[in-house]
């Protein structure tokens, strides 16, 4: 929703073309809204040639910006992911600037950098580049900051009026280096940079003075290989001090204030959650109290808002109790509150859009998948198991359709999130595979194994170098304690995972005494020691992460496959090249002849690159493969 609460905007279902396409909507708020029915688009944009809307924000002065994607084969120059010499298979992703009513839709250009940028820079740019709104600026009636990232420069920060759509070039940070801005004037709060020194990596953090000159903050230094979180947000109204999200004084994350002048931390933490980390704080963006802090959100099973501002408060547990059971988030709200986007969810219902209007009427705006039947769902659950080196491993549960308690799942299914350093929501999976698995009457796990961010640093760093070791005992403990609990028996097991869980899956054909009938292995890393030796463009990411991929390497143990696998792999990811997949097939065939091995044509790493009939047809396999090689 706008600034003003005067327009929605949102990438739907192409209606023209049944539901086979994504569509980018625009809905008039600024009338009087009829909340007795469903709100419907004033105008929808179908998407041109192979060029697919994936995303969109509203902004303020009737604008909206909108995120595609379009397939590409060409030479990258050294340019982002993919190979430096030939011709590479990738998708681009770029950003366009829509009027009202999207009636208009003018390109981004991600070329456009700062005056003196030399050919190579704008090529980069161009092919890699990643236009991101940076703040709305809501005391400005028409200005917003926009930045560009690329692989080559770095990020170049900008002004763009929404007015004119004219820019100007602020403040660039470069490949090593992170700016945090204010949503007051859109100049730097903070700004993170690396650097080598003394023999070894340091993350430094430098403050603004009142004439805009940075000074290094000492307490805020850090060595990499500690890898505390260490996040400056924005500074305290009335004070001046500093608002820190940090795990460096506990295993969790929590707000610290954080005294410049004097160099010093508080002495305990303003806000922490027991047993979760504080993921983000909320503050306020209206003119008579901009930049109080009115609220923050927390990660535990889900990502909850605990708002501190009386108004929200009433407001979030209003819509709580008119939706009992599910998970209600506050998306965007106007400054008079009149009017708020929310969205209601559960791990057996997909996420549905409404808008308060006035504080007493929800419109209906639209759901995901509005086809499934929430009959045809299973429940969800939170639980924490022991790991065989006693480590408490949190992981949550998706049970059969129709499950009962005391009843017997006719399989379970383990399914590893990506990352490995994200992890899961206890929310509806957007993915689509576990529920796809609970109605087929499966019961699935998703371990939060070592190694997962975002529930301690205990358990994330737990899992450095231990990659197919330690982190996989996690996944088969998890497939034990499932049998221990009398849900599944134990000769009914099967692994999925896709990314890093794709790895998961191919080690687990190795390990020995696997609990697994099988596994399944989507884009998955084959060869530990070249995804080592080519950790990719982003030197942060070699900087940070690359010491920590190390452990039993799947293409170094192919002669101890002892169960089946199918792996499934697309021809344009470069986030993780096909060659992982086919040279781990071709070793394993002939030892394990039941494991199969499917390409899926234009098809790249995230789902969004992903066309409708490959995500039909992996699911076909899957459940085809389930049956008939699995037994389950």
């Amino acid at each position: 929703m706008s600034l003003e609460g005067d327009m929605l905007v949102g990438v739907i279902a192409d209606p023209s073309q049944d539901g086979e396409t994504t569509a980018a909507a625009y809905w008039d708020l600024s009338g009087k809204i009829d909340t007795t029915k469903p709100l419907v688009p004033a105008a929808i944009t179908p998407n041109s040639g192979k060029t697919t809307f994936y995303a969109a924000a509203a902004l303020k002065d009737k604008k909206s910006i909108w995120y595609t994607v379009q397939p590409y084969i060409g030479a990258l120059y050294g340019c982002g992911e993919g190979r430096d010499t030939g011709a590479t298979k990738k998708y681009l992703v770029k950003a366009y600037m829509g009027n009202e009513k999207i009636t208009k839709i003018d390109d981004l250009p991600n070329g456009r950098a700062e005056i003196g940028a030399n050919k190579d820079t704008l090529r980069c740019f161009e092919l890699t580049g990643q236009t991101q709104t940076e703040s709305l600026l809501p005391l400005d009636p028409s200005k917003i900051v926009i930045s560009r990232a690329s692989t080559k420069n770095g990020t170049s920060f900008f002004t763009h009026d929404l007015s004119n759509g004219r820019e100007k070039f602020l403040y660039k940070a470069s490949d090593t280096q992170a700016i945090q801005i204010s949503d007051r004037d859109g100049m730097p709060v903070a700004r993170t940079e690396l650097e080598y020194e003394g023999g070894a990596w340091r993350q430094y953090i430098s403050l603004p003075d009142a004439s805009g000159k940075f000074n290094r903050a000492n307490a805020l230094t850090t060595e990499i290989a500690n890898r505390y979180t260490m996040n400056v947000v924005e500074r305290q109204n009335g004070t001046g001090k500093y608002f820190v999200i940090t795990d460096k004084f506990s295993d969790k994350t929590a707000v610290y204030l954080y005294d410049a002048e004097a160099n010093t931390f508080s002495d305990t933490a303003v806000l922490a959650h027991p047993e979760f980390d504080i993921s983000s704080l909320i503050f306020s963006r209206r003119a008579q109290d901009f930049g109080d802090l009115i609220g923050f959100t927390y990660d535990g099973p889900t990502s909850t808002a605990y708002w501190l501002d009386p108004e929200l408060k009433g407001i979030q547990e209003g819509l709580d109790a008119a939706f009992p059971g599910k998970h209600v988030s506050l998306t965007d709200y106007t400054a008079d509150r009149n009017r708020v986007l929310f969205q209601v969810s559960a791990p057996n219902s997909p996420p549905a859009y409404y808008l308060l209007v006035d504080k007493a009427k929800v419109a209906v705006i639209g759901s995901q998948r509005p086809w499934i039947d929430e009959d045809s769902l299973g429940k969800g659950d939170f639980v924490y198991y022991t790991a065989r080196d006693g480590m408490k491993i949190p992981a949550i549960i998706t049970y059969p359709a129709g499950y009962k308690e005391g009843d017997k799942a006719k399989g379970a299914i383990i399914v590893p999130h990506g990352g490995p350093w994200a992890r899961d929501y206890a929310d509806f999976d957007s993915s689509g595979w576990t529920q796809f698995f609970a109605s087929r009457g499966y019961i699935i796990m998703q371990p939060q194994y070592r190694g997962s961010s975002g529930w301690g640093r205990a358990l994330w760093l737990a899992g450095d170098g231990e990659w197919g070791q330690k982190m996989q005992d996690d996944k088969d403990d998890g497939a034990a304690w499932l049998v221990s609990q009398g849900y599944v028996d134990a000769d009914k097991i099967a692994i999925h995972g896709y990314s890093y869980g794709g790895f998961a899956a191919i080690a687990a054909s190795v390990r020995p005494n696997s609990p697994y009938q099988c596994a399944i292995a989507g884009a998955g890393v084959g060869n530990l020691a070249k995804l080592s030796n080519e950790w990719g463009d982003n030197r942060i990411q070699r900087i940070v992460q690359g010491d920590t991929v190390k452990g039993m390497d799947p293409m170094q143990n192919t002669d101890k496959v002892n169960i089946p696998i199918l792996i499934y792999h697309g021809d344009y990811d470069v986030r993780v090249p096909i060659f992982h997949s086919r040279d781990f097939y071709n070793a394993i065939k002939d030892k394990q002849p039941d494991s199969e091995f499917i390409v899926y044509k234009q098809m790249g790493h995230q789902g969004n690159k992903w066309l409708p009939e490959a995500k039909g047809d992996i699911l076909d396999q899957i459940d085809r493969f389930l049956t008939t090689k699995c037994n389950m």
